[in-house]
């Protein structure tokens, strides 16, 4: 039977797991943490779950006064004012319940797929042996060792936050995105440092909540590397509910004084808050894996180079996940570590695509996007047309009060295949599917134009913006 062992639990391993055990392999899963990783205990399980609660408040605050709600015996002169409130303490313990029952739903699917769970940290001993099999020594928390033979070795160690030396988090006030779930009292100052995925979206979760939050951004803008359009829509709606967001200002260090927490900027500034969050980056899980003995490349980032089917450069060796540093979701994390599996197994097998990816930044409004960007276009990697459509059109928009918003989509002249598109709106991690299976099928905007869509629906702007670049298609070839 062939031998395979995973070291790390993340999406990447335990997709993994379930495919080799499926395909008859032994498959050990050698995780230290519990299976889910990173994404189920302290990332995309629990900060959605935080963002839920946010989201419930922010559509209650922004709209129950338009759609005619009335909260107990409000008078007019108070309808302005917050009438709902949260008890952070019982939104934590419900984030950590649900991230921990994830993790044991998972741990109970691998092991009633066959494959074994050890619990312990793994690392590669050595490079192949004659016989093509590789060593994996486990050290488990007591410090005792086991080695495991393989006849492949699936690394999806993940990544942990990146931090600043002079701004090391000390769990209380000064906190990374691991540590914020052990908060007991909503952080009445909150300064986020990073305004990428991680950082806008607890940004706007913590401002939802109930605190004021100044978003420090080294860049021109929050969300450089998402659509400009989508991040000037988010940028905005932070400013007006309330939001410092502070441009073009890197911070250097944090330190605590007393209860509060000083910021100081590159440029001298100091800013000042009861809480700071470092949302700065992650760093790979490679060290002390031995890798360079083992003959996997390690790019200067700290990253697995792999292959689009996740091979290494070590023969048997692949790797999934945060670790590689291709796309850090889930969703692509998991699909490496099932192409890993078919391919040694020697099942059929699609290298993995990454213009057909659907991602997804959980601000309120969301932002979804699918395939070529408008980067590419603007910088000729790809010729496309481009049709973006104001959701305020959308009739159900204005039903629900949905005020920001769009839908744009990107298809090729001539032919009318799309091949990319965004969507800002509520729930935009849901509508950007069709315009996913568009992509991923070559579908051309007549065929979504000619599909039936519910009226009302906000998904009908998606057939709206196909019938808009079908329109433009044909004046064209006229």
């Amino acid at each position: 039977m062939t031998r395979i062992v995973i070291i790390g639990g993340g999406p990447g391993g335990y997709e993994a797991a379930l495919v080799g055990a499926q395909l008859g392999a032994e498959v050990t899963v050698v995780d230290c943490d519990g299976l889910g990783g990173a994404s189920v205990l302290t990332d995309c399980v629990p900060s959605k779950t935080l963002i839920a609660t946010a989201e419930v408040m922010t559509t209650f605050d922004s709209s129950y006064e338009e759609l005619g709600i009335i909260v107990a015996d409000d008078t007019p002169s108070e309808q302005a004012a917050r009438v709902v409130g949260v008890d952070l303490g019982k939104v934590n313990r419900r984030v950590k319940r649900l991230a921990l029952a994830q993790s044991h739903d998972i741990t109970a699917s691998v092991t009633r797929a066959g494959a074994r769970v050890m619990r312990g940290r793994g690392r590669l001993a050595g490079r192949q042996a004659m016989d093509g099999s590789r060593q994996v020594v486990v050290t488990a928390a007591d410090g005792t060792e086991e080695s495991l033979t393989a006849d492949a070795v699936l690394i999806a160690t993940g990544a942990h936050p990146r931090e600043i030396p002079d701004a090391l988090p000390d769990g209380e006030r000064i906190l990374n995105w691991t540590q914020v779930y052990d908060l007991d009292e909503l952080p009445e100052e909150l300064i986020v440092v990073g305004s990428g995925v991680t950082g806008a979206e607890f940004a706007g979760a913590y401002q939802a909540l109930g605190s004021r939050v100044t978003l420090v951004s080294s860049r021109d803008r929050v969300l450089p590397g998402e659509d400009p359009d989508a991040a000037a829509v988010l940028e905005d709606v932070f400013r007006r509910r309330g939001m410092n967001v502070m441009s073009r200002s890197r911070a250097e260090a944090a330190k605590r004084v007393g209860d509060r927490v000083e910021v100081t900027l590159s440029d001298g500034r100091v800013i000042s808050g009861t809480h700071c969050l470092m949302a700065v980056g992650a760093i790979p899980n490679t060290e002390g894996m031995g890798l360079e003995e083992a003959g996997v490349l390690v790019k200067d980032s700290g990253h697995i180079k792999t292959d689009r089917v996740s091979r290494t450069s070590a023969p048997g060796v692949y790797a999934a996940g945060d670790v590689t540093g291709i796309f850090a979701l889930a969703s692509v994390a998991a699909m490496q570590g099932r192409i890993a599996m078919y391919h040694f197994l020697g099942d059929s097998v699609t290298p993995l695509n990454l213009k057909t990816v659907s991602s997804n930044v959980f601000t309120d409004p969301e932002i979804a996007t699918v395939g070529y960007t408008q980067a590419d276009i603007d910088g000729g990697k790809i010729d496309a047309r481009v049709v973006k459509l104001p959701l305020l059109r959308n009739p159900r928009a204005k039903m629900q009060g949905i005020r920001d918003g769009f839908v744009k989509i990107f298809a090729r002249p001539g032919t009318g295949i799309v091949v990319g598109g965004v969507v800002v709106s509520p729930r935009a991690s849901e509508l950007i599917h069709p315009i996913a299976l568009a992509v991923d099928n070559n579908l051309t905007v007549e065929q979504i134009a000619n599909t039936f869509t519910v009226y009302p629906s906000l998904s009908g702007s998606i057939a709206e913006v196909a019938r808009q670049l079908h329109t433009r298609k044909s004046a064209e070839e006229s």
